[in-house]
């Protein structure tokens, strides 16, 4: 019979993203922003899977980089190693529509199914999760919110929190799983906000 510990790991914990103020935030605009973690970025993470959370500042209206983030039918738009996207003749921007991605070569992926699972224009909230293709990000999901912050003068500024859950491939630790995903994550949140404020200096 498992023992009480075994069963725990099995069923998973709750993953703790709201106590702990990701790089790139100050405590306070944490603390104002720990109701959406809770609500949005938090996931059942079981055995043998890895969880984060990440930020990034835009100095962008949170209209102009949600204009970019929303568009589930465009990732290559400011996420790098996408080649291309691809969705079917007669889509419409809601939940449960495919896209099917290509991958740039160098990387231990070539396509990706993905999964709208989440649109809401007014919370600013979007989240997919991976459903098949040739990659080794198994159950993969994320999402991604968008939130304006204490203005500093005169200044508009933005913050997208991105987070995710994955399974742990075989053979991989969780710790090279999440260095892996975070600095691809880390890398399109930085591309998002080059293409956020260059729209928003148009």
């Amino acid at each position: 019979m498992a023992s009480t510990e075994e069963e725990s790991a099995a069923e998973g914990e709750i993953s703790a993203h709201h106590l702990v103020v990701p790089p790139g935030l100050t405590p306070p605009e944490f603390e104002d922003l720990k109701p959406a973690v809770a609500e949005f970025h938090n996931y059942q993470v079981n055995g043998g899977q890895c969880s984060s959370l990440l930020a990034q500042r835009i100095h962008a209206p949170p209209q102009d980089v949600w204009s970019i983030v929303r568009h589930f039918d465009k990732p290559q738009t400011y996420k790098h190693f996408i080649k291309s996207s691809a969705v079917r003749e007669d889509f419409s921007m809601k939940v449960g529509e495919l896209r099917d991605v290509s991958v740039i070569s160098g990387l231990p992926a070539a396509t990706s199914t993905e999964r709208l699972d989440i649109l809401d224009d007014e919370r600013r909230v979007t989240g997919f999760s991976i459903v098949g293709g040739d990659h080794r990000l198994k159950n993969y999901r994320s999402v991604t919110s968008v939130h304006e912050v204490a203005r500093r003068g005169d200044a508009i500024s933005t913050v997208v929190l991105e987070s995710y859950v994955v399974d742990v491939p075989e053979g991989n630790t969780e710790e090279d799983t999440r260095l892996f995903a975070d600095t691809v994550v880390k890398l399109n949140l930085q591309k998002l906000a080059s293409v956020a404020e260059a729209k928003a200096n148009d």
